[in-house]
């Protein structure tokens, strides 16, 4: 029960990560970089379903190296009799020979088999195996119809392990060894070296000479003719050939299929990963570089655009200083200088007041109500050119030409980060479009900003420690003629007798009164200009921000949040597959490509 359910969840594992190619190699994509790395996952899943489909099938073990080093031979001597065809120098394994026992099902496995040659064979070995006899890799140098590199390139796919199979004049073959590079990517590797009668041991040369790509656990030193003899006289054969016996029976048995299996589905994946990251890393840079000049050119733009609305907004200074002081007057309630502040913000209407208490026959009653009238009129005229002002900003538009200095701009830039399809749309007529699209919405934004920068502008420079000092600085002046003044009426004309004060008095005070109230006032409406006039400058950013936060180039920017999103899942990707391989405890006997070093995700 236990190892049912270890195997349901190495073939979890296995069904999760296709899942995640699936969905990364059906994602479309304008990047060519991209384009072609979901190109290499489709081909990747094409060999990864047919394995993930036979993990538990017989292993198909191939003979693999060059030609006259003895391949047939050791096919021969594994099985006890001669069914491969075996040639010394020159190529004969034209057809290739697989090697099968009576009862396995071959169906399941995607071979060529209009170009094999099947061999039944009902013997211990093949059991948990099949054993195939693969075509000379350095017989063609090109991969032509017919060839046996073509032949041997459609075979490798299907294998799980090759025996690679070497002598001594033919262990340093560069053709031979740039296939077995190819072909590990898939496969575990058990090296052997043939010719073991007359050929000298070249084993410790030969590990050093591996040993940069490859982890190498053991190398066998074979006489295949000897082990056919052997066994043809009823013995079982000795030496090097019966410990690689041993290690085909006890490491390819049904119990290691999975483990192989999966070190092989995973060894390709991580392979074919870790190329697509490499090659993506090569193109990060073009496309860092556009992702950093499409937020120059929107920092540029919404500085220009920042500057406009700025200088539209102080044309109106006036009104919005009005309107946050009566915000204040408000909020600061019937303290005396908030009644400073609520005579000086409803100046128009108590004068009109007074005017019309004043009003004493039916001509100055006409006369007030033209002057006041007129001044009405220019107030609502005011007012209606705020409004007015408000509605140009949203119809506020970068001119011809500095979109088509962007445009050229990021078009250099879109074409050397391979995104030829992207930069053909940028045309000047979409730019305008993009520009303008959300003018609507940008109106309405801009009303509701400002009244909040209105009330937030009031508040700011109403707080409980500002009124409080211009509270007490204004009544100084007050609480002091207020002082004097009842001194004079209560006490001095009451007890000593004095004169009370004169006109000579109260006219200076009412002046100076009249000229502290002035200077308290100036003092408070420079401090509110200097904070409005902050508040209109964040303001102005903010909804230059807001008019280009789409930027002017949104496919642009989608695109590049894309490639963000689809490198980050590869490297995500990647690194899952390196942690799975970590815990496939490598099988004793097997060799394998020594993993790559990779930078953390």
């Amino acid at each position: 029960m236990a190892a049912e359910i270890v195997q349901l969840e190495l073939l979890a594992q296995i069904d999760d990560v296709v899942r995640r190619l699936q969905c990364a190699a059906g994602r479309p994509s304008a990047w060519e970089p991209l384009q072609h790395a979901h190109s290499v996952l489709q081909r990747l899943l094409q060999r990864v379903d047919p394995l993930r489909l036979r993990v538990d099938a017989p292993l198909v073990v191939a003979t693999f190296g060059g030609t006259g080093v003895g391949k047939s031979s050791l096919v021969n001597a594994l099985i006890g009799e001669d069914v491969a065809t075996v040639g010394r120098q020159r190529p004969t394994t034209i057809a290739p020979t697989l090697l099968a026992h009576p009862e396995t099902d071959l169906t399941a496995y995607p071979l060529p088999w209009e170009e094999l040659t099947v061999v039944r064979r009902d013997v211990p070995l093949l059991r948990d195996l099949l054993l195939l006899d693969c075509p000379d890799p350095d017989t063609s140098e090109t991969e032509e119809a017919g060839t046996n590199l073509a032949r041997l390139h459609r075979i490798l796919p299907a294998c799980d392990v090759l025996l690679y199979v070497s002598s001594q004049q033919k262990y340093r073959s560069a053709k031979v060894s740039e296939e077995l590079a190819h072909a590990a990517e898939t496969c575990k590797l058990i090296f052997v070296q043939t010719h073991a009668d007359q050929d000298a041991d070249i084993r410790e040369d030969w590990r050093r000479q591996l040993a940069p790509a490859y982890q190498i656990a053991e190398m066998f030193f074979v006489d295949s003719r000897k082990a056919i003899a052997e066994q043809q006289a009823g013995m079982r054969p000795s030496g090097e050939i019966g410990r690689l016996l041993d290690l085909l029976f006890r490491e390819l048995s049904a119990a290691q299929r999975v483990r192989i299996r999966r070190g092989n589905l995973f060894g390709v994946v991580q392979a074919t990963l870790d190329r697509i990251n490499t090659e993506l890393a090569e193109h990060a840079p073009t496309v860092k570089q556009l992702e950093t000049v499409l937020q120059a050119q929107r920092q540029s733009l919404t500085t220009r655009l920042s500057t406009r609305l700025q200088d539209e907004l102080l044309v109106s200074r006036g009104l919005w200083e009005r309107r946050v002081m009566g915000q204040i007057a408000q909020l600061w309630g019937f303290s005396p200088f908030a009644l400073v502040l609520r005579a000086y913000y409803s100046q128009a209407s108590l004068l009109a007041s007074w005017t019309l208490m004043r009003a004493q026959s039916s001509a100055q009653l006409a006369l007030w109500g033209a002057v006041h009238g007129t001044r009405w009129l220019a107030s609502r005229r005011q007012e209606s050119t705020g409004e007015d002002q408000v509605e140009r900003l949203a119809a506020l538009q970068l001119s011809d030409a500095e979109l088509r200095e962007a445009q050229i701009v990021i078009e250099g830039y879109t074409r050397a980060a391979k995104l030829d399809r992207a930069a053909a749309d940028l045309k000047l007529s979409t730019l305008k479009q993009s520009a303008a699209e959300a003018e609507d919405e940008f109106w309405a934004f801009a009303r509701q900003r400002l009244d909040a920068a209105i009330l937030q502008t009031a508040r700011q420079r109403s707080g409980l420690l500002a009124r409080i000092g211009y509270e007490i600085v204004f009544a100084i002046l007050p609480i002091y003629l207020l002082v004097r003044i009842g001194k004079n009426f209560f006490y001095d004309s009451w007890f000593l007798e004095k004169p009370l004060l004169e006109s000579h008095f109260y006219i200076p005070a009412a002046l100076f009164l009249g000229l502290w109230t002035l200077l308290m006032l100036a003092l408070f409406t420079a401090r509110l200009r200097g904070g409005l006039k902050r508040s209109v400058q964040q303001l102005a950013e903010e909804l230059a921000q807001s008019k280009l936060a789409a930027g002017l180039f949104p496919q642009l920017d989608e695109h590049c949040r894309d490639y963000t999103r689809d490198t980050d899942e590869f490297r995500r990707l990647a690194a899952q597959v390196a942690t799975v391989r970590e815990q496939v405890h490598e099988v004793p006997g097997l060799s394998g490509l020594r993993p790559p070093l990779r930078l953390a995700p």
